[in-house]
């Protein structure tokens, strides 16, 4: 009843959405309107680069502090745990490796 409660990093993304309705404006746009809607397209793109929103989140935390997980692992897992108390050190251990690559 009284057992260990992890935390779970939950990051929320609409960018997906984004992408589809601006998509959709591009579809639609008149000729003065195609250049900004396709250069948002762009942009939306390249946020969206396909590395998964926990391990961007990870690196984020790890930029910040100045900390390089390849050289400092056992630093990178104690920092993101600081950010995310409740994370299991097999969660840390885990985003940070793969931050590492």
């Amino acid at each position: 009843m009284f057992g260990k409660r992890e935390a779970h990093l939950v990051v929320l993304n609409d960018l997906d959405e984004a992408w589809e309705a601006v998509r959709r404006a591009v579809h639609d746009a008149s000729p003065e309107e195609l250049p900004g809607l396709q250069r948002a397209l762009k942009i939306l793109d390249e946020a969206g680069d396909g590395e998964p929103q926990e391990i961007r989140w990870t690196r984020q935390v790890l930029t910040r502090a100045g900390i390089d997980p390849r050289t400092h692992e056992v630093a990178a897992v104690r920092e993101v745990r600081k950010q995310l108390p409740g994370l299991s050190l097999a969660s840390a251990v885990g985003l940070v490796r793969q931050v590492k690559g």
